[in-house]
């Protein structure tokens, strides 16, 4: 049986927790005010696609290839990203809610995340070299054996990254944001 192919399509206000998603391909398709919410989007591919106000929380992403895939005022509470298929895996975040979302040890080399809530996020074990957080909330995000080189934290706040247990050379902070690489030592800084 031969999978279904979609391109260039736009899906709006489809209500997908309740009406099964066809399995299959996705090609440059945007998907616009749908409701993702538990369902199973395992084995799936979006390819160059564009996820516009979507609820995609708790989704079923096991195997479910995102290449080249952009969301944007989305929410995304708790996805395992990390059970996503790995090959080609690029995605990109403006303005979404990704709180309690997992990206355990993926490879999210110069993402973008814009003006974003990543809420107690698993950073873990990550490469974000050369990402950016532009004006996002990293509140409880967990930051351990990740690669953060040339990551731009500039305009970030609330995280907490421990120096010793993450590679950031070359990353930008602010000083504003400079207590946030220093929270282990409990130091008072006025």
């Amino acid at each position: 049986m031969d999978e279904a192919y979609f391109e260039d399509k736009t899906f709006d206000k489809i209500d997908f927790s309740e009406n099964e998603i066809t399995k299959g391909e996705y090609e440059r398709c945007a998907f616009v005010d749908c409701d993702f919410s538990n369902a199973d989007l395992s084995e799936i591919k979006f390819s160059e696609c564009e996820f516009e106000k979507c609820n995609l929380s708790m989704a079923k992403v096991v195997g479910t290839a995102f290449r080249d895939v952009g969301f944007k005022d989305c929410k995304l509470l708790g996805l395992r990203f990390e059970n996503c298929n790995e090959f080609l895996f690029a995605v990109n975040f403006e303005n979404c809610v990704l709180n309690f979302a997992s990206f355990h040890k993926l490879s999210l080399k110069n993402t973008s995340f814009k003006d974003c809530r990543l809420r107690e996020v698993d950073f873990g074990g990550c490469n974000l070299s050369g990402s950016v957080f532009d004006n996002c909330d990293l509140a409880k995000a967990a930051f351990e054996h990740t690669i953060l080189e040339k990551t731009d934290f500039r305009t970030a706040f609330n995280y907490s990254i421990d120096p010793d247990s993450n590679r950031l050379k070359k990353a930008k902070f602010s000083v504003a944001g400079i207590s946030g690489l220093l929270d282990k030592y409990e130091i008072e800084i006025e």
